[in-house]
């Protein structure tokens, strides 16, 4: 997988992969991908000085989680670093290839950093197993789910649902990318079905109705 048209729309969706010497990555499914990045910062600096050297792709699936632990800013990379790809932009330069700006976040720690790539890069792809549960209840940050055939209960921290958490109910139908057996990634379904209980009031003496009214809804969010 090389070149960068691939990334001229920019996903409204995330994916997640894994820095092994960093790259570019092309989602793995329409929503969210786990991406282990090979070969492509072999010049990028360690803090304490000297440079990043080759390593060859990731030998088992269980090596992105074991070289995990390693704080990640804009000129300190390691690899194995999970982090989430949360926006990028292609742009063209009228000397050179193109390349692609993207903005990364650490899954677990939560340190945000910006990369360029060049066209000439490429990505290891990295599979992720992907399971149906059932929402029990969230308590404080924590989601409580059941797999409905197995009746097998996890706990999973409310971010890895990103702004859909607030969407989140009993008994609703979510979906879980795992790897390793850990949860890095949810989703809540495309449709759902919200109750309004409060709605802006008219204000006296307008002569015309506003454009958009505002509306809370039964998990507390707000819409116009």
């Amino acid at each position: 997988m090389r070149g960068l048209h691939h990334f001229k729309r920019i996903s409204v969706f995330r994916s997640l992969f894994s820095l092994s010497n960093a790259t570019l990555l092309e989602p793995l499914t329409t929503r969210r991908s786990l991406y282990s990045l090979s070969g492509s910062l072999s010049s990028a600096p360690y803090a304490a000085g000297g440079y990043c050297r080759e390593t060859p792709p990731l030998y088992s699936p269980w090596s992105t989680v074991q070289r995990r632990g390693v704080k990640v800013n804009a000129i300190q990379l390691r690899p194995g670093n999970v982090i989430e790809r949360t926006e990028a932009e292609h742009k063209q330069q009228g000397r050179g290839g193109a390349s692609i700006q993207v903005e990364l976040r650490d899954v677990d720690s939560g340190n945000k950093l910006n990369l360029r790539f060049g066209s000439e890069e490429s990505v290891e792809k990295v599979f992720v197993e992907e399971k149906s549960f059932t929402c029990l209840y969230t308590e404080g940050d924590t989601a409580f789910l059941i797999e409905p055939n197995t009746f097998e209960q996890v706990e999973v921290p409310l971010d890895i649902f990103g702004k859909a958490a607030v969407y989140l109910k009993e008994e609703m139908k979510v979906q879980l990318q795992l790897y390793d057996g850990r949860a890095l990634s949810a989703s809540i379904p495309k449709h759902i079905t919200c109750t309004v209980v409060e709605t802006q009031l008219p204000m006296k003496g307008l002569t015309s109705a506003p454009r958009y009214k505002r509306a809370v809804l039964d998990n507390g969010s707000t819409i116009q």
